[in-house]
């Protein structure tokens, strides 16, 4: 079997890395990072007219057609130009959720206990009631954590009534929380005006033990584990509302309920694979630019590409993306939940430990605020926290080799 990329494959990712260029480059990113939980609305029209969350409905249906190796190629490059937003929700959601195909309705999604840009949202799939937000440690992705059943509360309990929709005031904002995860690529701290970095435990799980940046004071860490809840008004979200989708439509979702608690089902194997292109374009990016400041930068009159240590750190950036690649590109091939808990697994270890080095690549200029290289780490630390990754995955292909 082959795995190269057809005449048409290559056009459709040279296509989307132009418009993503054009309309989200990095004095674009930069102006994002600035207005933390803003969504560019006239950027995810810009994104439905391209066809980027009607990818794979049929054209029958006023989709492009297109199948799941085609969906993989374009999130790789979202998740190489940093694209914020709830690309992966809205996708899926194409097709089942009213607008969602042509980018002018934004839909997030509960996953696990965390659910990202809630406030943002025009429609929320799964059950979100009491969601806590939290100080996301990537100022890209707002998050908010929902709470746990209280003792006695069954899970179902928590979700609206079947057969159709409930509408939740926007206005009403629970308190904050920094959540302090157990274990998992988790990120760090977040604080300071000019600097933002880490320093990782080895290993493929990317735990950092601090990170700086971030403009405002404060810490979070993302995943399982308690809260802390500190009071802090809601800050400039207009009036409105929101609408939440009480189910997932049909064909969405493995059916079974997750083990979180929450009643939600268990992960899509194509939100996970999604995810996995998204931080395999985080590993191709970091390599890009670890290798670009190796050959650039000069010490001691020469590149600091030329040091050994710095030639190792670059080759093993090669290596990990290139092994995931192979493998998210295979499990789009196969659509096997064993290949895809495999491309998971590398896609998350590539994008996270390959930021960590090309920020060692970087030296002291990869800390600061200035530099995107904490802003590639913070985006793969929070994507490792989804679902269907670390253990989750683990435990499958686990479960699969001993079957």
């Amino acid at each position: 079997m082959r795995f190269q990329l057809t005449e048409d494959q290559s056009a459709l990712r040279a296509g989307v890395r132009e418009l993503l260029d054009r309309r989200f480059g990095r004095e674009a990113l930069r102006a994002a990072v600035d207005a933390p939980g803003r969504l560019d609305r006239e950027l995810w029209r810009a994104l439905g007219d391209a066809g980027f969350f009607a990818l794979r409905l049929p054209e029958a249906d006023g989709g492009v057609g297109l199948g799941l190796p085609e969906a993989v190629l374009v999130f790789e490059e979202a998740g190489r130009a940093l694209l914020p937003g709830p690309l992966v929700a809205t996708h899926l959601a194409a097709g089942s959720v009213a607008g969602a195909a042509t980018g002018e309705t934004v839909v997030a999604a509960a996953d696990g206990r965390l659910v990202e840009w809630l406030e943002a949202a025009d429609v929320v799939r799964g059950a979100v009631a009491g969601a806590v937000p939290l100080r996301s440690v990537d100022p890209l992705t707002p998050l908010h954590r929902i709470p746990a059943p209280t003792p006695g509360e069954a899970a179902a309990d928590r979700r609206p009534p079947d057969g159709g929709e409930t509408h939740t005031a926007a206005g009403s904002r629970p308190a904050e929380a920094s959540a302090h995860p157990g274990s998992g690529a988790d990120p760090g701290a977040a604080g300071g005006e000019h600097a933002a970095g880490a320093s990782a435990h080895p290993g493929s799980g990317g735990h950092p033990r601090a990170a700086a940046g971030g403009r405002a004071a404060g810490s979070a860490r993302v995943g399982g584990g308690s809260a802390r809840a500190e009071a802090k008004p809601r800050v400039g979200e207009a009036p409105g509302e929101r609408r939440q989708a009480t189910q997932p439509p049909a064909g969405t979702g493995t059916g079974a309920v997750g083990a979180d608690g929450t009643g939600n089902p268990a992960p899509d194997p194509v939100a996970i694979l999604l995810t996995a292109a998204e931080q395999l374009g985080t590993a191709v990016r970091v390599q890009e630019l670890a290798v670009q400041h190796a050959r650039t930068r000069e010490q001691f009159g020469q590149p600091v590409g030329a040091f050994q240590a710095v030639k190792h750190l670059c080759a093993d950036l090669l290596v990990r993306t290139e092994t995931a690649r192979v493998a998210v590109y295979a499990a789009a091939v196969t659509g096997d939940a064993a290949d895809i808990a495999a491309a998971r697994l590398l896609a998350d270890e590539a994008a996270v430990r390959g930021a960590r080095d090309c920020l060692q690549v970087h030296g002291g200029m990869g800390f600061t605020w200035e530099a995107d290289v904490h802003l590639h780490l913070k985006r793969a630390w929070v994507r490792a926290r989804r679902g269907g990754g670390g253990t989750e995955s683990e435990e499958l292909l686990a479960a699969r080799l001993a079957a």
